[in-house]
């Protein structure tokens, strides 16, 4: 390839899964990651939102999921994640309700709801007490007791996964989008040489070698890192202000502790 492309960034993690012509690795990767989920592999799948390479890198607001319903009118929801942050887990609960909630119209029955499975993969790590790379979340009581069987969120934190030989899809995925930005397309490693994987690495491919895809990975590259800018300078400031904060707070308590102090020694004080 001309230019080294890294498929975690937005426009072609889309791409890669989201566009018609490359519906067979959607349903592939949906099959790695969800394996012993489904009672059945996925077999079709319609793309609830397309990509569209015009409209989506002409458009620095576009939506990076990727949603699709299977011939079972099961739901996914599929989405990259560079950075973590600290609301970002009410944002992945809120976004599979919303998915979920979406399926029904005024009047419909809730007997019509099917589930909804969101799959989040992280370039940064969103748990890093825990070691484990991949997370499962359903709805459960603290007993392990299921309420209802109606999909769930997976997590899955590309820094954490470890695994050199390749056992099984998900980790062949999960590889492949960590250190597919370092892979050379004329000297693939054996663990991509798969039909799903060369298919991978000619999209990858197609953003290298023409002009205007590779300037738009760009542009979204720097949009990016533009975004990361501003929300690292917030966060900071959060961070100074709170320090603030914090430094009036120990202020006030002293001075609190000294005046009671001075009463307990009948030393009256007048400020």
């Amino acid at each position: 390839m001309k230019h080294r492309i890294d498929p975690k960034i937005d426009c072609v993690f889309k791409a890669l899964l989201g566009s018609e012509e490359n519906r067979n690795l959607l349903i592939h990767f949906l099959n790695a990651i969800l394996a012993g989920e489904l009672s059945s592999p996925i077999t079709t799948v319609e793309i609830l939102n397309p990509y569209n390479d015009r409209e989506f890198l002409d458009d620095k607001l576009s939506v990076v999921d990727v949603k699709a319903r299977d011939a079972h009118d099961r739901i996914y929801q599929v989405e990259i994640q560079l950075r973590s942050y600290g609301h970002l887990p009410t944002r992945i609960l809120y976004n599979w309700a919303d998915v979920y909630s979406q399926q029904l119209q005024s009047g419909n029955d809730y007997r019509l709801l099917k589930p909804t499975y969101a799959i989040w993969l992280f370039g940064e790590n969103l748990i890093p007490a825990d070691s484990d790379y991949r997370h499962v979340y359903k709805m459960r009581d603290e007993r392990g007791g299921v309420l209802i069987n109606h999909g769930g969120i997976w997590l899955l934190e590309l820094e954490k996964f470890s695994a050199r030989c390749i056992e099984t899809e998900q980790q062949r995925w999960l590889r492949f989008f960590r250190d597919g930005g370092q892979l050379d397309d004329d000297r693939l490693p054996d663990w991509m040489n798969i039909p799903e994987m060369r298919q991978a690495m000619s999209t990858l491919r197609k953003f290298s070698e023409k002009e205007r895809d590779y300037h738009a990975y760009q542009a979204r590259q720097n949009f990016i890192r533009e975004q990361n800018t501003i929300r690292w300078e917030y966060e900071q400031m959060l961070a100074e202000k709170e320090q603030v904060l914090a430094e009036r707070d120990q202020e006030r308590a002293e001075k609190e502790r000294l005046l009671a102090l001075l009463k307990q020694a009948g030393v009256d004080y007048l400020p």
